[in-house]
């Protein structure tokens, strides 16, 4: 605070001014003469004053600032700005609202010296926001500053007023109360809604039906609209014409498909963890799931980072919900010369088919596990399989027919499961075989080179189908699967489906080595096309809806 003067009301000069002053013009009215004494008497009291005047301002002068501190302003503007405060006071109590004020104490000699002559006021003046506002605004105009000696400030706070504007206040609470009772019963119906269980049959087959062409329900989202598709599955941006793969939905015989519901997926995920384990198809249909559930979330309350675990995991975090949506790179389930999720493509794959322990212990703890396997099992007709182990340093290896390992695998996995998983928290599925269509005589196009160039379904079949799929797989995983005793695992049964879409593959419109094709490249389809990946949004689409009926149509558990 500023050192202030003492206010001219209480300085000795003054008073000898007055009586100066006032006994020459007294003088004046009684028409008496001045007389010579009179006025050297008088010149010799102005004098002094002048003199004591001076004196005082130069002792007052603020040479660090270089500012002249302004005249006391008179009593009746320090009079209106202490009402214009006790108004706000009050006016802020009757709204039932705490009152927080600075009162500024002054001396009790200062302040007696300074009123001796008028009105009795309090000694204590209140400041609060409004009223010193105005005060300030006052004493600007009156170029003046509040003299009360060496103040002390102290906040003060008063009491609330409960009568004249508490019922008004009430009425307001009672209102705010009502209001907040609305939203929480409105929240708590909306969660309700989400906390439905979706209608699925259990004697319906979901996957014998038919593609039908829908332009107002397919897609479920757009290219554009999810920002964490990889160039890999891009195809309308790589180049693709055509959209019309993205509009093919999936329709069983003899019920619905339930329509995906992205909200009531993520409040069934709701602090939990979704897992899909497995190869680079399982990764894109971890890129579908991350597309259909984002759509519903804002910017800034979802994240999605790569290559963590040791570089084996995807994790896509939805923060509200505080739900992930991950994947983790294993593409034979057992341990393999493969398992380096960004280099791993080696000429000779090698297996260690009884080792699961390294991938399976990440496995822990998640609440849905999606798994497969089928992809890298097709580059040759034997699998090797290691003598040893990979931490000895073993190399020697011996060939075995492809289904004899891909069930020994299966199995190695699935004692695993039972002996590790508790059924009572996690659920297990098993996806089917995603298939390749690399041969277009299967489908009559003689003239076709891979899938390159194909718009439409297989359609109006008339002779059962061979796109090349190793259907002894398939058998190998049917019968493995019920052998659990455990754990149960739904299986995914996508592949007879997933055989017609020979229009929903990358094809030329993707990456090669990490780089998307070039025109020449595209122009080569016999080399580049790739008839493994698909499009997205597109056929993966369908897989999730398939995830999707199975957990939104299972009860939610008591204790949620």
């Amino acid at each position: 605070m500023q050192q202030r003067r003492k206010s001219v009301f209480a300085s000795a000069p003054f008073a000898m001014k007055q009586a100066a002053l006032g006994a020459g013009v007294a003088a004046r009215k009684n028409g008496a003469p001045l007389s010579l004494a009179a006025v050297v008497f008088a010149l010799f009291v102005f004098a002094t004053f002048l003199y004591n005047e001076d004196i005082t301002s130069i002792t007052d002068f603020q040479f660090s600032s270089g500012a002249i501190r302004a005249k006391s302003p008179d009593l009746h503007l320090l009079q209106e700005a202490e009402a214009a405060a006790h108004a706000a006071v009050n006016t802020l109590a009757k709204r039932g609202e705490e009152v927080i004020v600075r009162v500024l104490e002054a001396p009790a000699a200062a302040a007696a010296g300074a009123l001796s002559s008028q009105a009795p006021v309090n000694t204590t003046s209140v400041v609060v926001a409004a009223a010193a506002a105005a005060a300030a605004a006052k004493a600007n105009n009156a170029n003046a500053v509040v003299d009360v000696g060496q103040e002390k400030e102290r906040d003060v706070t008063l009491p609330t007023v409960t009568g004249g504007g508490g019922a008004d206040e009430a009425r307001r609470r009672a209102d705010e109360e009502v209001a907040e009772k609305a939203a929480s019963a409105k929240a708590a119906a909306a969660t309700a809604a989400l906390r439905t269980v979706v209608s699925v049959p259990e004697t319906c087959d979901l996957y014998r039906g038919s593609w039908v062409y829908d332009e107002v329900n397919a897609p479920v989202y757009k290219e554009g609209e999810c920002e964490f598709l990889t160039e890999q599955v891009t195809c309308m941006r790589n180049g693709r014409r055509d959209d019309s793969y993205q509009k093919w939905r999936w329709q069983p015989t003899d019920c619905d498909l339930p329509r995906f519901d992205a909200r009531l997926l993520l409040e069934r995920l709701r602090n939990k963890r979704l897992m899909f384990v497995g190869d680079s198809l399982n990764r894109n249909q971890w890129e579908s799931m991350v597309c259909l559930v984002q759509s519903v979330i804002p910017k800034g309350a979802k994240t999605l980072t790569k290559f963590v675990n040791g570089g084996s995991s995807n994790v896509f975090y939805a923060h509200e919900y505080n739900a992930t949506v991950e994947f983790y790179w294993a593409p034979f389930l057992v341990e393999s010369n493969s398992d380096n999720p960004k280099v791993h493509s080696v000429p000779d794959r090698v297996i260690q088919w009884h080792a699961i322990a390294r991938h399976a212990r990440n496995w822990l703890g998640v609440d849905y596990l999606v798994f497969n396997t089928y992809i890298w099992w097709l580059n040759t007709l034997d699998m090797k399989v290691l003598k040893g182990s990979f931490d000895q340093g073993s190399t020697e290896y011996v060939e075995v027919d492809r289904p004899v390992a891909y069930k020994e695998v299966l199995k190695t996995w699935a004692k695993w499961v039972d002996r590790n998983i508790d059924p009572n928290r996690t659920t297990v599925f098993f996806m089917g075989m995603s298939p390749n269509h690399i041969t277009p005589e299967a489908w009559g196009n003689q003239d076709g080179i891979k899938c390159a160039m194909e718009t439409l379904p297989i359609t109006n079949r008339s002779a059962s189908l061979d796109v090349g799929t190793d259907w002894r797989l398939y058998a190998g995983a049917q019968e493995v699967l019920p052998t659990l005793r455990r754990v149960p695992v739904h299986f995914v049964d996508i592949t007879a489906l997933s055989e017609l879409r020979k229009d929903a593959h990358t094809s030329v419109h993707t990456l090669r080595q990490g780089k998307l094709l070039t025109p020449e490249q595209q122009a080569d389809p016999r080399t580049y096309a790739d008839c493994i990946h698909w499009c997205l949004p597109g056929l993966p689409d369908t897989w999730n809806q398939f995830l999707y009926a199975r957990i939104a149509s299972s009860p939610w558990p008591a204790q949620q």
